[in-house]
């Protein structure tokens, strides 16, 4: 089995920047969502992304964005994947990745196995796929939140897009994570911080070293 790559998310400073490539990370996740404790304003993403190591893809994470928005951003910091995280619609989902000519990953949060369909919903649309804990009814950010779903219920799925997981993963639990479902990428955000939106380097490498030793396993 290939080495898992790692997408740290909610990078807030040219530390976490640098601790994510030495850890041996493939994605830094900004995020623009002002609900979030990782909430980055455009100066500071620009500010980031300048200075991001080479070979860490570039990921910019949204919630429902409109034209507007979703331009500035992208206007003002290079990015190299959008991240749709929250209730947009396959077609709008086609229409942003058509309008901005950057791949897209699509947030799918999954509590059951009434969820499952949407997967191919959006694989239908999307570059790749993020497999995610649905959140809870009436919580503030669709995502980040810690929570885990039932890894079965994806465990052995023929999937037509590259993947994702995510959802309360740790330095202590993504290696059974990856070994009950297969998953070759996966994302964490909480699971690697000291305090909300605080990243803990100590935790961002042991991730990593988890995640690389389900491979070996």
């Amino acid at each position: 089995m290939t080495a898992p790559c790692v997408k740290f998310c909610g990078l807030t400073s040219a530390e976490d920047l640098e601790a994510a490539a030495q850890a041996g990370a493939s994605y830094a996740g900004f995020v623009f969502f002002p609900k979030s404790p990782r909430n980055l304003s455009l100066d500071a993403a620009r500010a980031l992304a300048l200075v991001a190591p080479v070979g860490l893809a570039k990921v910019a994470l949204v919630v429902d964005p409109d034209d507007a928005a979703l331009d500035a951003i992208l206007a003002q910091v290079p990015i190299d994947m959008i991240q749709l995280h929250g209730a947009e619609p396959p077609d709008r989902v086609a229409a942003l990745r058509a309008r901005h000519g950057l791949p897209v990953m699509k947030a799918v949060g999954i509590a059951s196995a009434a969820d499952l369909p949407k997967l191919a919903t959006y694989e239908a649309v999307a570059d790749q796929i993020l497999v995610d804990a649905k959140p809870a009814a009436g919580a503030d950010l669709p995502g980040g939140n810690g929570l885990a779903f039932e890894w079965r219920l994806i465990a052995g799925r023929d999937w037509v897009r590259p993947w994702m997981l995510a959802g309360g993963l740790t330095p202590d639990n993504v290696a059974d994570a990856i070994r009950l479902t297969g998953a070759q990428q996966v994302d964490v955000s909480s699971g690697v911080e000291a305090a909300p939106g605080v990243k803990d380097a100590a935790r961002m490498k042991a991730f990593v070293q988890a995640a690389r030793g389900s491979a070996a396993a």
